[in-house]
């Protein structure tokens, strides 16, 4: 993999390599590094620098070489790649070596440039590949032609041992309230977590804010917008210019990043994943149902498949406000009874469909299928 910093390719990676080491197996990375590298030496994980990260052919072709040398010299069993990049590395290194090859397709790729569908087809030359989400699966056999058999969907989940409300202690709830100056705050809150980014539907949300705001009132709801963006970009200030011309600033808040999910995730009454392109999968609606907490999603993508509409949640048409507008104002008028239901409910979904521990044993059950033989403390 390219690096060791956040992001979902990251943590699928170390959620992996603890269950390997756990199992009694090796698991080594190799990536260019990044601040997971501590935590990931903690667990037992083992490091070989790499640089990865570079996309030129001559790096790449350098890398296949320190690769297949690294393979031969470790006694690697299988070679498990999860970005495009270092898997053309990979793939080439393990055709030299004769290594068993599987891929993890994380997203839907973009395709603007010409050759950028042969780029990315290199997530789908293992075997097999594994999809993240039903919604993954399905591209893959359309864009490469992939034999459905040849694909094992393992949806990504969300860390039970985290993200449960019997362990969020009120001082962590306490020191969420005074960061976001909420203290006197008793409007329902509306949280939408994610990287700041147009397509993560935060303009989406603003407008639906305003919707409810016009039917209810700044007193009915506080919305608040989570995350950062990528410095330089200009959407952060984008967005508190939509928030006042739309004179929403009464009842929304940009609160910037947070450290402390689950803590946030007690806080909001309902979070929202407003994406407008379709997420490969959703992690932030998994972990917000693992609290309990009512979810809309738009209905594309992985959201279909994560939350249960009307049951765990509302899914709504992507990109339309009015749409989001209808569902926040459900949200508000669900029952204390009404909200145990839901609460029950996603629980129960997260814990049957979508824990770390299931995402973890299907993918060490990959592993012992692809080398005919079981980890040791299996």
């Amino acid at each position: 993999m390219p690096a060791l910093n956040e992001g979902g390719v990251e943590r699928g990676a170390l959620e992996i390599a603890q269950a390997i080491v756990s199992a009694g197996g090796r698991a080594l990375i190799a990536t260019t590094g990044g601040k997971l590298e501590p935590q990931l030496r903690r667990m037992g994980a083992e490091i070989f620098h790499m640089p990865l990260d570079r996309k030129g052919p001559v790096r790449m072709w350098l890398n296949t070489g320190r690769l297949k040398r690294l393979i031969r010299r470790e006694g690697v069993d299988l070679v498990h790649a999860r970005s495009r990049a270092p898997a053309w590395s990979g793939w080439r290194a393990t055709q030299k070596t004769g290594t068993p090859f599987i891929t993890t397709y994380h997203g839907a790729y973009n395709e603007g440039p010409m050759g950028k569908r042969r780029y990315n087809s290199v997530m789908a030359r293992g075997k097999p590949v594994i999809a993240v989400s039903n919604f993954i699966a399905g591209m893959i056999r359309e864009r490469h032609g992939t034999d459905p058999a040849n694909i094992v969907t393992i949806p990504r989940g969300a860390d039970l041992s985290i993200f449960s409300r019997d362990l969020v202690s009120p001082d962590r709830i306490a020191t969420l309230v005074s960061e976001w100056r909420l203290e006197e705050e008793a409007r329902p809150i509306f949280m939408l977590p994610g990287r700041l980014t147009r397509w993560k539907g935060q303009e989406v949300f603003i407008d639906a804010c305003k919707i409810v705001r016009e039917k209810r009132g700044s007193d009915a709801f506080l919305g608040l917008i989570v995350g950062s963006d990528k410095p330089g970009s200009g959407y952060l200030s984008g967005l508190e210019r939509r928030i006042t011309g739309t004179g929403t600033a009464d009842c929304i808040r940009i609160v910037g990043t947070c450290t402390d999910m689950p803590a946030a995730y007690m806080l909001a009454n309902c979070v929202l994943s407003a994406s407008t392109d379709p997420e490969a999968f959703g992690r932030v609606a998994v972990e917000a149902q693992a609290m309990g907490c009512p979810v809309i999603a738009t209905n594309h993508g992985g959201g279909c498949e994560t939350v249960d509409d009307d049951t765990t949640g509302v899914l709504v048409e992507p990109g339309n406000a009015a749409a989001m507008a209808s569902a926040m104002e459900e949200i508000l008028d669900l029952t204390e009874e009404q909200r145990g239901w839901v609460f029950d409910a996603a629980t129960t979904r997260v814990a049957l469909h979508f824990s770390i521990e299931r995402m973890q044993s299907s993918t060490l059950d990959v592993y012992e299928q692809v080398l005919g033989q079981n980890f040791p403390s299996r």
